[in-house]
């Protein structure tokens, strides 16, 4: 069994299924610095260049999610689950304009999940 590095919560789930609804194909990247901050941004497919500077995290409801490699250097040993809370949040974030935003919550892994992992995807 594989332990995942991310997961959404079912809040964090229905907002992607409107997103995808309105929007199409999607795809999650966090950055950790800059406008957005350390939010994860939803992004429609491809809109987002991913790169040898990015590592993919994993899918979580069906929708890749992506990290900045410097980033994923603090967040390594980190569970994260994708959450929804009312707010607006970033504005490059396709959710922006439905009054929730999402966010990240994290806990370490347990020494069982971290045996678990499978190696994250370098992207090129």
């Amino acid at each position: 069994m594989t332990a995942a590095r991310i997961v959404a919560t079912p809040a964090a789930e229905a907002l992607i299924d409107e997103l995808k609804a309105r929007h199409g194909n999607l795809m999650f990247h966090q950055s950790g610095g800059c406008c957005e901050g350390s939010a994860p941004m939803c992004l429609q497919e491809g809109e987002f260049m991913i790169g040898s500077s990015d590592v993919k995290l994993g899918d979580v409801h069906g929708v890749p999610f992506y990290m900045a490699k410097f980033q994923f250097q603090y967040w390594e040993h980190t569970h994260m689950t994708l959450d929804v809370i009312a707010g607006h949040g970033g504005m490059f974030s396709l959710e922006q304009a439905t009054g929730k935003h999402f966010i990240i919550r994290s806990r370490l892994f347990t020494d069982e999940e971290w045996h678990q992992l499978a190696p994250i995807e370098s992207c090129s």
